[in-house]
């Protein structure tokens, strides 16, 4: 039986720290329902509930984020720089290093209850992976993962290699938070303020600028939440 995903678009211009505090009460409802199964365990005639899963996904203003594990030098603007660009700047409790989040971009955040699929870390990044590389696809660019680096890429192993989608997650009692950022028709000067997830050599890409066109936002959502579908094998409500 398939897994029953609640998708929500919640639009452009979804300011980060709101976006981030409402995954935390959906990630706080799960837990909760978690706490009260574990009660149940002990009553004569338990009665569970059952977790929810979700499928956000946004654009954010211009904004970089730290996650726990990044180091700060990797942001290279000044407070007053990041003013004369109209971005911001936040410290996330993500795994993973510095980004960049902006118009353009897709930005995906699945909440799920990982003990409705298979509670393994490694295999649900690479299940995100998957799901991007697929979409990519589509559009005929070959996304391939880079050992040791998260995320999907495009020419690995070549002195132009560059990342198109970078991923950071979270995750608490199995269940996950933030999640992934496709660059589809990004404004990628942006990243010329950060040392992109602290990786010095290689650059970053777009949609946009690999196939030289505006692509529509809504097709790629629309095919982003297909192969979701497919590789996590879930319905969307």
């Amino acid at each position: 039986m398939k897994q029953i995903v609640e998708f929500q678009d919640l639009g452009i211009n979804k300011d980060y720290q709101d976006a981030w505090d409402f995954q935390e009460s959906l990630l706080a409802e799960n837990i909760a329902i978690k706490q009260y199964n574990r009660a149940q365990e002990k009553e004569e005639n338990p009665e569970f509930k059952s977790t929810k899963n979700h499928l956000l996904f946004v654009e954010h203003p211009n904004i970089y984020t730290l996650g726990k594990s990044g180091h700060l030098e990797n942001m290279l603007a000044s407070s007053d720089q990041l003013k004369d660009i109209n971005a911001t700047f936040v410290k996330t409790n993500r795994g993973g290093d510095i980004t960049y989040h902006g118009p353009g971009q897709l930005v995906g955040y699945p909440i799920l209850d990982l003990d409705n699929f298979k509670p393994d870390i490694h295999l649900y990044m690479r299940n995100l992976e998957e799901v991007i590389i697929k979409t990519i696809g589509d559009y005929g660019l070959k996304g391939e993962r880079s050992k040791g680096e998260t995320g999907v890429w495009l020419d690995v192993g070549k002195p132009y290699a560059r990342k198109i989608c970078a991923m950071g997650v979270k995750a608490s009692r199995w269940i996950t938070m933030h999640g992934f950022a496709l660059n589809v028709n990004t404004d990628l000067r942006y990243f010329e303020y950060i040392v992109p997830c602290g990786i010095q050599d290689k650059a970053v890409a777009s949609l946009k600028r690999e196939l030289g066109i505006d692509l529509d936002m809504n097709e790629v959502k629309q095919k982003t939440k297909q192969h979701f579908a497919e590789v996590f094998d879930v319905e969307f409500v």
